[in-house]
């Protein structure tokens, strides 16, 4: 059996104003997201669902999360196979399906990576540390959805001085 992790997140509520939820219309989906030790994101519903758009919403941060996770291990499996990376980048991308009754759930995420790594390393050895990396993504292993990754074919960096 393997070793087990715990994460903690605080979410208040900051949107109760002077009606709080005494109508859908009355109150803010405003809250924050904190972690212990770290600053409190800003945070609130996506706009469809009367959030402020100039906050995270959920659906963000959960497309974020599997992202990021695939990057870290991507880098991580990287520098194990003597892949040497420069930069990185994904412009990722979540569907999510909402219910006439207002359930939903999100029927894929998919991850758009683009890397730049010193020469060496062809398009298919990257695909493959994608792949490894999507293999060990622990949140990826977690959703009952597909998370598909298209790499960007990679560009190789330029000489350091």
């Amino acid at each position: 059996m393997g070793a087990f992790h715990d994460y903690r997140a605080t979410i208040t509520w900051t949107g109760a104003g002077d009606a709080g939820t005494s109508s859908y219309t009355s109150y803010s989906r405003d809250h924050t997201v904190a972690f212990p030790g770290l600053p409190a994101l800003p945070a609130s519903a996506d706009p469809a669902f009367r959030g402020d758009p100039a906050r995270y919403s959920p659906e963000q941060l959960f497309v974020a999360s599997l992202s990021d996770c695939h990057m870290l291990w991507f880098l991580h499996l990287a520098s194990s196979h003597g892949v040497v990376v420069r930069e990185y980048t994904d412009e990722a991308t979540g569907r999510m399906r909402v219910e006439s009754s207002g359930a939903g759930q999100f029927v894929d995420v998919t991850l758009h990576p683009r890397v730049t790594v010193d020469p060496g390393p062809d398009d298919e050895a990257l695909a493959r540390v994608h792949e490894l990396a999507h293999e060990h993504c622990f949140l990826a292993r977690s959703v009952n959805f597909p998370v598909v990754v298209e790499p960007v074919p990679a560009r190789a960096a330029q000489p350091q001085a």
